[in-house]
């Protein structure tokens, strides 16, 4: 995520989660030290009821899914690791992707195991952005944890569409039937692990997923800095959500709220592109190794987590089931 942008919720965020903006105002307490994601591993799960979710994403619904970035700002206001620094998601800043100008984001062409997230979260109907990747059970998805959980509610109606590209979704629609976040996500929307995955059911024919579309192998515990590749469709202006985007830098760590223990590459996608991947390397070959998560009002910036024990954990978990 980077700058802020109006989604059609009314809300600016960043490019993937919401928008962290920094204020004056509040005390000066210190910040919880970060856990740089090897916390005690903890995994929390749910078997979710896939009947009818393909059918119920129309192209009208999927056009007007609320991007998903509107969640973590949810799980902000939950009172979880978050610096008192942080402030209201919202708050207007200039940005340079306005129309005409050009944005850091380059757009790109489908990529067939990189996809669109659609959910439903009480009422309302959610996009985000996942990847599949290399696992036992040849199903697994990988996106943010608030694609997947917001305040403990699992999320309804979850497909994947690989490889969507301006409405066309040649690989179809894969329909959940398990959701994984670390329990720090869960209980207290902890930005430190904003990573979820899902298990998806066999398309029509009886095939798994990586056997269609190919998978990205994961590495957890590397070391920091490193140069990634991020993807994502982002939908708020200037994107449309209706292709796919990414960003290419080397990453650094937060200086706002370093107890998150995660790291920014610069990047100015919008909402919708949250639950991306991250790839080491240049291109959409490397492993993948976090996703976007956040950004910072006014800034051009995308934060993802520190895949650790934790994220390692839970990933191991979706994948062998």
């Amino acid at each position: 995520m980077t700058r802020t942008r109006s989604l059609a919720s009314g809300l600016l965020t960043f490019s993937a989660a919401a928008v962290l903006a920094l204020t004056s105002a509040g005390g000066a307490s210190a910040a919880p030290a970060p856990t740089d994601g090897h916390a005690t591993p903890s995994v929390a799960s749910v078997t979710v009821d896939a009947g009818g979710a393909a059918d119920y994403w129309t192209p009208e619904r999927m056009q007007a899914a609320v991007p998903g970035d509107t969640l973590a700002g949810k799980a902000l206001e939950r009172g979880n690791r978050s610096s008192p620094l942080l402030v209201q998601k919202g708050k207007p800043a200039a940005t340079k992707g306005t129309k005409g100008k050009p944005t850091i984001a380059q757009s790109e062409n489908p990529v067939s195991h990189i996809g669109k997230v659609f959910f439903t979260l009480g009422t309302t109907n959610y996009v985000c952005s996942g990847n599949a990747v290399t696992s036992g059970n040849h199903s697994t998805v990988a996106t943010a944890g608030h694609c997947v959980n917001e305040s403990g509610a699992y999320a309804t109606n979850f497909v994947f569409v690989p490889a969507y590209d301006n409405g066309a979704a040649p690989y179809g629609k894969w329909t959940a039937k398990a959701l994984y976040a670390p329990t720090q996500w869960v209980s207290s929307g902890d930005m430190t692990y904003d990573t979820g995955f899902a298990v998806v059911n066999p398309d029509s024919k009886g095939h798994l997923l990586t056997d269609v579309v190919g998978g990205s192998g994961t590495a957890f515990n590397q070391a920091r800095g490193l140069t990634y590749t991020s993807y994502g469709y982002p939908q708020a202006s200037p994107f449309n959500g209706t292709s796919l985007w990414s960003c290419t830098g080397t990453a650094k760590n937060d200086p706002n709220n370093p107890q998150f223990g995660t790291q920014g590459i610069p990047c100015d996608m919008t909402g919708g592109s949250s639950g991306g991947p991250w790839f080491i390397g240049i291109g959409s070959d490397g492993v993948q190794n976090s996703i976007n998560s956040y950004g910072y009002s006014g800034s051009a910036v995308m934060y993802g987590p520190y895949w650790g024990d934790v994220i390692q954990t839970t990933f191991n978990s979706a994948a062998k089931s």
